[in-house]
């Protein structure tokens, strides 16, 4: 399952070259997976779990500019017994400016521990 977030590019997300801060990009990299996560993930599960990042891979590809109309995409490609491979694409219109691959782990919201990644919560990110 795909899940994309729209958004304006601020001035707050601007470097001293004009343009998007590289660390901007992680934050909406990280922004967008956990808002999937919200999304189709139900309130127990949500309680129970939290996600981890263990490793982003980041390749920029473009710049992006204030005011530029941005939309990040991400989906899960593979899950192992804890862990899940998201990829993330953020691009303006066509244009691709980002493409990144990250690492998340699945831990129990209680014991704070890495967790099995059940079929009911395998199913909640598979295509449909």
């Amino acid at each position: 399952m795909r899940f994309s977030h729209s958004f304006i590019v601020g001035k707050g997300d601007i470097d001293v070259h004009d343009h998007v801060n590289n660390v901007a990009y992680l934050r909406w990299i990280q922004d967008v997976a956990v808002a999937h996560w919200q999304a189709a993930a139900s309130a127990r599960q949500q309680a129970d779990y939290t996600w981890y990042v263990l490793r982003h891979e980041i390749d920029y590809k473009d710049r992006a500019f204030e005011g530029d109309a941005i939309r990040a995409e991400t989906w899960v490609e593979t899950q192992t017994r804890i862990k899940c491979e998201r990829t993330t694409e953020i691009r303006r219109g066509d244009c691709l400016l980002v493409k990144a691959k990250s690492i998340w782990c699945l831990f129990d919201a209680k014991t704070n521990r890495p967790a099995k990644i059940s079929d009911e919560l395998r199913s909640i990110f598979e295509n449909k």
